[in-house]
C-alpha cells in the first residue's frame, strides 16, 4: 500500500513530537532508535525514511519543541509587561516543574545539547532566540535588540531554577525556589515588585 506525502509528513511529525517528549524524559543519550520508533509504532527501518541519522533527528526535535514553547506560550501572551509576567509564571509554575515531558527543552536537555553536533546548536540557537526574541518584544517593543542579551540572562536564570527544583526532594522548598525565581525574574526584567506580591 502506497501513501501520500502527507501521511509520511504526518509520520514524520509524529516522529519528531515524540522523540521531543522521549529526550526530555530520558535525555537524548538514553533515548535509542528503537525505543523512539516504538514510542510512535515503527520499525527501525523506517527511521532512514524520514531521517538520515539520529542526530538529524534531535536537530529537527530541539528546534519543533522550541518553536512549540514559543506558539503555546510567548506567542499567546498579551503584550507588554503583563506578557512577560504570563511568562515567567508559567515557566516557573509547579505544573511546567512537574511535566518535563511537555515541558521547556532548555531546562531538560541543554546539559546533552553543549555535547551536540553543530547542527543541533544551531537548531537550538535559532529557536532559542525566537522565544527570547517575544520576551524582548514585551520588553522594549521601540527596541527589542537592545534588550536581547537581557532577555537570554532572564531566561537562563529561570531554565537553571526550573532545573533544580526538579532534583529537589523537599517539595517545600522546591516550591519557595519557584516563587523566589520568579521575584528574581521580575527584578532582572525590571517588572514591578508590587505584581510579584499581590500573586505570590
Amino acid at each position: 500500500m502506497r501513501y501520500g506525502k502527507d501521511h509520511k509528513q504526518a509520520t514524520r511529525q509524529r516522529i519528531i513530537e515524540a522523540a521531543g517528549r522521549r529526550f526530555k524524559r530520558d535525555g537524548i543519550d538514553g533515548s535509542g532508535i528503537s525505543t523512539l520508533m516504538k514510542d510512535v509504532g515503527l520499525t527501525n527501518g523506517a527511521f532512514y525514511t524520514h531521517f538520515t541519522s539520529k542526530d538529524d533527528l534531535v536537530a529537527t526535535a530541539v528546534a519543533d519543541q522550541l518553536q512549540a514553547q514559543n506558539a503555546s506560550i510567548v506567542a499567546q501572551a498579551a503584550p507588554g509587561r503583563a506578557g512577560l509576567e504570563q511568562i515567567v509564571r508559567w515557566y516557573l509554575s509547579a505544573q511546567h516543574r512537574d511535566s518535563s515531558d511537555d515541558g521547556c527543552p532548555s531546562a531538560a536537555l541543554l546539559d546533552e545539547i553543549r555535547r551536540c553536533t553543530d547542527s543541533t546548536k544551531q537548531a537550538y540557537t535559532d529557536g532559542v532566540l525566537m522565544v527570547i526574541d517575544g520576551i524582548a518584544a514585551r520588553l522594549a517593543p521601540d527596541n527589542p535588540l537592545s534588550v536581547r542579551t537581557k532577555a537570554l540572562s532572564t531566561y537562563a536564570m529561570m531554565a537553571g531554577t526550573l532545573q533544580l527544583s526538579r532534583a529537589l526532594a523537599d517539595r517545600q522548598l522546591a516550591d519557595e525556589l519557584l516563587e523566589e525565581g520568579i521575584r528574581n525574574a521580575f527584578a532582572l526584567l525590571g517588572v514591578e515588585h508590587e505584581h510579584a506580591r499581590t500573586s505570590t
